[in-house]
């Protein structure tokens, strides 16, 4: 568990572990609440330290506008790139090193033919006012542009643009955006 927590520290502070980059990880609210997100995901279920990390993960989530469940599955190096309102569906699945900005909805659909969550590969970028719905998968490697509606599978090496989304495939997209990966 602390080697996902120093991949996370490493997204924002690129630099050996050490108790001054944590402290300074903390000054980063995404840090911050990514820290105790995962505090209470290994934390065994009603014991005094997962009520602990809760309480602070449910403060944190009024005053961040951070929706991410405790038991949502994250890779390490998750990057939440801005303060500000963030929904993430309970389930999901998101891969290594990806970037996340604010007003972002990675949702849950209760019917149809997409009935599920989605499942977001390793180093997605995901851009301001994106909505990602329903059971698809995002490849490895996709830029997902500001304000793209995707409801949608998208392959690896690719970039979702608009609403609705269309696909280009571009060789390294995320190249630029996502850095100081540590895995």
């Amino acid at each position: 568990m602390d080697e996902i927590i120093k991949a996370d520290l490493y997204r924002i502070c690129p630099v050996p572990y050490s108790l001054s980059t944590l402290l300074k990880g903390f000054r980063n609210q995404g840090f911050r609440y990514l820290f105790f997100l995962r505090k209470a995901a290994v934390s065994r279920k009603y014991s005094f330290k997962w009520f602990f990390f809760r309480l602070i993960l449910r403060h944190y989530s009024y005053k961040f506008g951070f929706q991410i469940p405790y038991n949502t599955h994250i890779g390490p190096g998750f990057f939440i790139g801005h303060f500000g309102t963030l929904v993430v569906a309970e389930d999901t699945v998101i891969g290594r090193n990806c970037n996340i900005a604010h007003s972002v909805t990675i949702g849950k659909t209760n019917r149809g033919k997409l009935m599920g969550v989605p499942t977001l590969g390793d180093n997605v970028w995901i851009g301001t006012a994106s909505i990602i719905v329903g059971n698809i998968n995002i490849g490895s490697n996709v830029l997902i542009a500001p304000g793209a509606f995707v409801n949608f599978d998208v392959p690896d090496h690719s970039i979702v643009i608009g609403n609705p989304g269309k696909i280009i495939s571009k060789q390294n997209p995320t190249e630029g955006y996502i850095c100081n990966c540590s895995i």
